[in-house]
């Protein structure tokens, strides 16, 4: 919601490296706390975790938002992989924790590791963010003047009728964009895009990673030490990047079509279909229907795959049915519902965990 009132009055280049930076600072903190020892305070220590887990989330929303509206000024490929991007993140950190899970022998390197990465990776970022305002690549498509705070180029606006492109953006740089007309061309988008996230949340990782080998007595090291972080972790995260990274060359169905809305609903359907595996542990649903590990695994790459692809047609659909102004405020209000999405399942998956 902040972003959205920053939008105008803060320039994207602030946010962005505003946010980067709080993110670093964050992160040097918590990396220097992995040599403390903190023994004789957890309490305070825990309070001050979750702290920084507040202050990363806000900064990571800010940054996420900035960028995606920087991105809308660009042709649609680059919004996808944006998008595409953040879900290889995702492979790639269930890669690393498998891998520290295999060859790890104590937990506070492997803790040093991996906030040393972070520290490294948003450094990378910072430098590649200062440097993207120089490539001529980014000139062509207006950001150099964008970043300066120089008007666009003026838009012919003359012959539609519908008023979110006739509305005066450039009036006030002060203003937050117009909020209504947007909500108007994006509604049906937004609306996609909250419940693809609500139903993925749910399920990912709270009921997912609750799933366990229906061979795990067997005792063999893939039934209890590797089912969950290649079954759950893995292969959602796989799968989620593979749906996004489709959608480059496949973008059906449009953003006006009455079948996005009606398969993104049908989503709703994964939720019983993983709570009848071997979710564990079982309060009141006593029946194990899919007595197989090759389903929940069908299942997963299903539920990541659609979310990839359905999550980001959603997304990247939203800032191109509105006017170049608007790009910008209109991607930070799909990110606004991807959060809301993500917000409210959580606190769902909290009410299907006592099924």
């Amino acid at each position: 919601m902040l972003n959205f009132f920053l939008v105008n009055r803060l320039s994207s280049q602030v946010r962005i490296l505003s946010s980067l930076l709080v993110m670093l600072l964050v992160f040097i903190l918590v990396t220097v706390l992995v040599k403390v020892d903190t023994s004789t305070w957890t309490m305070e220590f825990f309070a001050l975790s979750l702290v920084c887990v507040a202050i990363l989330s806000g900064a990571s929303n800010v940054l996420t938002a900035s960028v995606f509206g920087v991105t809308g000024r660009f042709p649609l490929q680059h919004s996808q992989s944006l998008i595409s991007g953040q879900a290889m993140g995702g492979t790639v950190s269930a890669l690393a924790a498998i891998l520290d899970l295999t060859i790890a022998s104590n937990v506070t390197d492997s803790a040093l590791a991996y906030f040393l990465t972070a520290d490294v990776f948003i450094l990378l970022c910072i430098a590649a963010y200062l440097l993207l305002p120089k490539i001529t690549y980014s000139r062509f498509f207006g950001l150099f003047s964008y970043y300066m705070n120089l008007p666009d180029e003026p838009t012919d606006s003359s012959s539609s009728e519908d008023p979110v492109e006739t509305v005066d953006v450039s009036s006030s740089k002060t203003n937050s964009p117009p909020i209504i007309p947007i909500l108007k061309k994006v509604k049906v988008l937004a609306a996609c895009l909250f419940y693809t996230f609500f139903i993925s949340i749910i399920i990912f990782p709270t009921i997912s990673a609750g799933i366990e080998s229906v061979e795990k007595y067997t005792g063999s090291i893939w039934t209890n030490k590797y089912f969950t972080p290649l079954t759950c972790f893995l292969v959602y995260n796989f799968a989620d990047w593979s749906g996004r990274q489709i959608t480059t060359w496949i973008q059906v169905p449009g953003p006006n079509s009455k079948m996005l809305p009606v398969l993104v609903f049908l989503r709703t359907f994964f939720i019983p279909l993983f709570m009848f595996c071997n979710y564990q542990p079982r309060k009141h649903m006593y029946e194990v229907f899919f007595k197989s590990d090759i389903y929940p695994i069908i299942f997963i790459t299903l539920l990541g795959m659609s979310n990839g692809y359905l999550g980001t047609l959603s997304m990247v659909y939203g800032p191109k049915v509105v006017p170049k102004e608007l790009s910008e405020g209109t991607a930070i209000v799909m990110s606004f519902f991807l959060g809301l999405g993500l917000a409210i399942g959580s606190a769902f998956s909290s009410v299907v965990h006592l099924i």
